[in-house]
């Protein structure tokens, strides 16, 4: 078998409050900022260096296109460095939901795209120093960047993504550190509520052209839901050189290991209400009858994953070579539960699955830049491959009347999946007027070889293919104000994990369309002094939508729904107040819908896990030789539904007030950092993420209430 294909409404009250409280700020902001620009021309633009979106360095002012750069050390390490998370959300456009749940990883949605996931991370795509963080078909773990040794994040939004192949909503790229020459090593203990714990050790320098950062961390945390408990290991290795001819080359290492992390599951609205950290009862054991789902089955998840890469680039002429390659294992076993009614033992199809994953990949990519008239042209031009290759097994989660065990074999495959991308993008800049112009052909290859065949044989394969163009325009106002506009094709091939089920208890769903989008965007970038504010506004519509069919005890199957349409506005200020005060403020404002009726689902009805709009402000306060820090933080976001038809109690808006607290000291050759955090001040109940299309209306995970963080670092340079 071988198939082809080719080619605003409701809101929490308290985040209504702080919109209006906080839009009419960041707009005037704004325009102070764009009418001291129109005063003076002469006012220099201070920006930052980004590679992400050109694929060469250029100012993120410049570019025509959604881009935020987190620096990595921002409020003077005052997070544990454990999830993305704690630093993604203060971008605008950018969705990262806690699950509260280690054996699932962080639901991360740009502009929409990828709040449908039950797992790991879909529609947008994640890179670390360049290389991809996931595979092939698009699927992504953000569990595998390691906070500890980064540097700055790089967050693309919109049109421009569609250079980045399969994936169609943004693309987050963390960059870590180099060594440097005053080698240093370093170690962080940090604790907080449920028992959560951690400790990392770091080690860098630099000499003779050679530098090297290695760095280690454990993490565990007993949770603040029910059967949620998790440990982590995490190691990191860069060594970077440089050649006599001008030539860096990187190798990077990384590993991450979870064993038996706990997976509370989702639990309905009632038992949400009843008890915020409880897990769904499953009232069909008779032989305990209190006890939960997640207890029975004892749902966990073990992961062990591995990765090296290795880049170089080299200067020729009035052109850069960028060379890189990447390969790894990743090994995951989970125990799902089934959520019927109790039956017999035999009808029971909770499962286990066991895969073990090898993956590789390689990029080339030349870019030149030559004079052209008053101003200049430049060109990339390269290629990427993707290969992975699982070996799947699937087994009962029961032997006899035990269950949480594995038990009879039910799966047998090899599931391979080949992508192979080639792409151009030319810049034609001028004193006033930059032009950006793109395409990427796109192509992704699955094939199944079943080996169960005593329930008929899955074996077959899927052909994906597409041509992704973009087109970029800048009119620079002023020095320190600039126009754009830009728009994009885009393409979003469903992942194997999309693929793996058809209907509640079917085989490989070999019927999944890819889902194709148009981009538009215009916006804003101005700058003057102190004070930088962004403003996008987009449009995207979508035809073949990929959409969750059933979800059940961890495991789901999607389906193509038809056209939906996603429309809204990004704003972004941040502001340097004198006095050691600054301010940030992301807000985004987001209305995602069905344009077509099916089933039970009307025209206008919300796509499901995206709300209407988030915001993120902070005021903070620092020392000025930086010895002392303090801040407050908000975060808001309107309610979400949880399945298409939005029939369902959604998941209520809410506001979180955070506050934290640094201090640093420095003493011969020493440095030495402690922090203190609250987060939810007011200690309010809200549902922290949505498992979407949950066939038991088991939708919600609920968020902590008052929590702390605090941790001690020690540092000494020779």
């Amino acid at each position: 078998m071988k198939i082809v294909f080719s080619r605003r409404r409701f809101w929490g009250a308290g985040a209504c409050a702080v919109l209006a409280a906080s839009a009419p700020l960041a707009l005037m902001s704004f325009a102070a900022v764009v009418n001291a620009a129109e005063m003076d021309d002469s006012v220099p633009t201070v920006d930052v260096v980004v590679v992400t979106g050109s694929r060469a360095p250029h100012t993120s002012f410049d570019l025509p296109a959604a881009v935020d750069v987190i620096d990595a050390t921002r409020g003077g390490g005052t997070q544990m460095r454990v999830n993305a998370s704690e630093l993604l959300n203060t971008v605008p456009g950018i969705s990262v939901l806690n699950r509260q749940n280690y054996a699932q990883d962080l639901q991360i949605s740009s502009r929409g795209f990828g709040a449908r996931t039950a797992f790991g991370v879909r529609g947008v795509r994640l890179l670390t120093d360049g290389i991809p963080a996931g595979m092939p078909d698009g699927q992504s773990q953000a569990a595998t960047f390691n906070l500890d040794v980064a540097e700055r994040i790089e967050v693309l939004r919109g049109p421009f993504s569609a250079m980045y192949g399969n994936h169609a909503g943004g693309v987050v790229q963390l960059f870590t550190r180099e060594g440097r020459e005053s080698a240093s090593i370093e170690t962080t203990l940090s604790a907080g509520s449920d028992g959560t714990r951690k400790a990392d050790v770091n080690a860098q320098g630099a000499s003779g052209g050679i530098g090297y950062v290695l760095d280690a961390s454990r993490f565990e945390t007993d949770e603040y839901r029910d059967h949620s408990a998790a440990a982590r290991n995490q190691a990191f290795a860069r060594l970077s050189l440089r050649t006599d001819a001008g030539g860096k080359l990187a190798l990077i290492a990384s590993g991450l290991r979870q064993r038996d992390t706990q997976d509370p599951l989702g639990v309905t609205w009632s038992t949400y209400v009843r008890d915020a950290r409880a897990v769904e009862t499953d009232i069909s054991d008779t032989a305990s009858p209190k006890r939960s789902f997640a207890e029975r089955y004892d749902t966990r998840k073990s992961i062990n994953h591995q990765q090296i890469g290795a880049s170089y680039e080299q200067s020729l002429g009035d052109g850069q070579l960028n060379l890189s390659a990447y390969g790894g294992n990743r090994e995951v076993t989970q125990y799902q539960a089934f959520s019927k009614a109790f039956q017999a033992p035999a009808s029971h199809a909770g499962g286990v699955v066991d895969f073990d994953r090898e993956f590789y990949g390689a990029e080339w990519r030349w870019t030149s830049i030559i004079p052209f008239a008053s101003g200049k042209f430049s060109t990339s031009i390269g290629g990427e491959y993707g290969y992975s290759r699982d070996v799947r097994r699937g087994f009962e989660n029961f032997v006899g009347d035990r269950f949480g065990v594995r038990g009879q074999l039910r799966r047998d495959e090899i599931d391979s999946v080949s992508g192979a991308d080639h792409f151009v993008q030319s810049e034609l800049q001028f004193a006033q007027w930059q032009f950006t112009a793109g395409i990427r052909r796109s192509t992704l290859d699955v094939r199944v070889d079943d080996r169960f065949l005593s329930n008929g044989n899955d074996s077959g394969g899927l052909h994906y293919s597409n041509m992704t163009p973009i087109a970029g325009v800048t009119f620079k106002v002023t020095p320190a104000l600039n126009l754009y506009a830009s728009a994009a094709r885009g393409f979003e091939t469903p992942t194997l994990n999309e693929l793996f089920y058809s209907g509640s208890a079917g085989g490989f769903n070999f019927v999944l369309r890819p889902a194709r989008s148009t981009h538009w965007e215009l916006g804003a970038k101005a700058a003057m002094g102190p004070v930088r504010a962004d403003v996008a506004l987009f449009k995207v519509f979508t035809s073949d939508e990929l959409l969750v069919n059933t979800a059940s005890g961890g495991r789901t199957s999607y389906r193509n729904g038809g056209k939906t349409q996603r429309e809204g506005g990004e704003l972004s200020v941040s502001a340097e107040l004198g006095h050691g005060l600054n301010a940030r403020l992301a807000l985004t404002v987001l209305r995602a819908v069905f344009r077509e009726g099916f089933g039970n689902v009307a025209p206008g009805s919300r796509l499901p896990g995206v709300a209407a709009a988030t915001l993120f402000g902070e005021l903070g306060w620092r020392e000025r030789a930086d010895r002392l820090g303090a801040a407050l933080e908000v975060g808001g976001s309107g309610k979400l539904f949880a399945e298409d038809s939005n029939t369902e109690k959604p998941a209520p808006g809410n506001v979180v007030l955070n506050a934290r607290l640094n201090a640093m000291q420095r003493w011969s050759g020493w440095q030495f950092r402690q922090f203190i955090r609250f987060n939810n001040l007011f200690n309010q109940q809200y549902i922290g993420s949505v498992i979407v299309g949950d066939s038991n209306k088991r939708y919600y995970e609920a968020a902590p209430g008052r929590t702390w963080q605090s941790g001690v670092s020690a540092q000494y340079h020779f």
